[in-house]
């Protein structure tokens, strides 16, 4: 790599630095400020049926302890000032750090969240680049068909969906949870793990897959019309051999760029999700924390997911750059 290459990478990666950090920074504002005028009472959300019992000078003291005495102003800039020095602060919701909330949290949604994520790249890949090979096909109007039902579909109907079904009607998987209900941590077997983990990753991938095939798929279909599709195929290679070979380097731009813009996305389905299966990852996190006005955890997991969108989208388009090399000069930064 040139010289002058080397300091365009080194220039794209500065103003990407820059920019996730004032998008952090907008994004923890705003989020403070929706928390802060929710009609939620975390005191009373914290005190539960307690509440009955706790008088005005206890409710000072909890308000005193956790800061909430102060202007909103005061709050958020120490909040801010102990995250600076790596202090995410301590849930309330979970009576824990708020560090050790999202690790745990993170591990069980993992497994979920990554293979739904790998699972919509690979197989919606596959079934884009058939469907355009092969327009008008029956593997087309299958795929299609497939992909315009499931991508209209919410993610919580068909979690439902799958849950009456296949865990109430046929009793082929667990109903809840990430293990077995009263079974130690440690005696959880791969496989139960894998039960219960597999009706909640189905209601994931399938929405992913399809948005990606029909990305896909548009952009196959133009690569078969072009003047080297049809050259080749004068010369005698198959609608395969054509799409294998100069269809499927160029069909992955479209399909990187909404693999990787899908995290958001994929993350609030796992939201709902998570809910249905009562799931015990950083989605069901979210809504408790959102329900018990639980704002460290709240803020926390929000810039957590900026961070992972925005990276997301980063690598996307250096990615862009590595597959289409006359994207690296002169290409506007994304």
């Amino acid at each position: 790599m040139s010289k002058a290459g080397q300091l365009g990478w080194v220039g794209l990666i500065a103003a990407k630095a820059l920019r996730l950090v004032l998008v952090l920074l907008t994004v923890a504002i705003i989020a403070f400020a929706l928390m802060k005028n929710s009609p939620v009472d975390p005191i009373n959300a914290y005190l539960g049926a307690d509440i009955a019992r706790v008088g005005p000078e206890q409710r000072a003291l909890i308000a005193e302890k956790w800061g909430l005495d102060q202007p909103a102003t005061t709050q958020f800039f120490r909040w801010a000032k102990n995250l600076m020095a790596g202090d995410l602060g301590y849930s309330m919701t979970y009576n824990a750090p708020v560090a050790d909330v999202l690790v745990s949290r993170f591990k069980a949604s993992l497994p979920l969240m990554g293979l739904a994520w790998l699972l919509s790249g690979v197989l919606g890949f596959a079934l884009g680049v058939i469907a355009g090979a092969f327009t008008g096909s029956w593997a087309d109007r299958v795929i299609r068909l497939y992909s315009y039902v499931l991508a209209s579909t919410p993610t919580f109907w068909l979690a439902i969906m799958l849950l009456v079904v296949f865990a109430v009607g046929l009793n082929w998987a667990p109903v809840c949870c990430a293990a077995p209900i009263g079974v130690l941590p440690e005696d959880v077997t791969l496989a139960d793990r894998a039960r219960h983990l597999a009706l909640p990753l189905v209601a994931l991938s399938v929405l992913g897959i399809a948005q990606i095939a029909l990305h896909t798929r548009a952009k196959m279909i133009e690569i078969m019309q072009s003047d080297y599709a049809l050259y080749a195929k004068a010369q005698g290679a198959s609608r395969m051999d054509i799409a294998l070979r100069h269809g499927a380097r160029n069909a992955a731009l479209p399909a990187v760029t909404v693999l990787f813009a899908s995290l958001g996305e994929l993350f609030g389905g796992s939201v709902l999700a998570e809910q249905v299966f009562s799931y015990p990852g950083l989605g069901k996190a979210t809504v408790e924390a959102g329900i018990r006005g639980d704002v460290p955890l709240l803020l926390a997991i929000t810039l957590a997911l900026t961070f992972v969108v925005f990276l997301g989208n980063s690598i996307a388009d250096l990615l862009y750059r590595l597959v289409d090399p006359r994207m690296a000069s002169g290409a506007r930064i994304a």
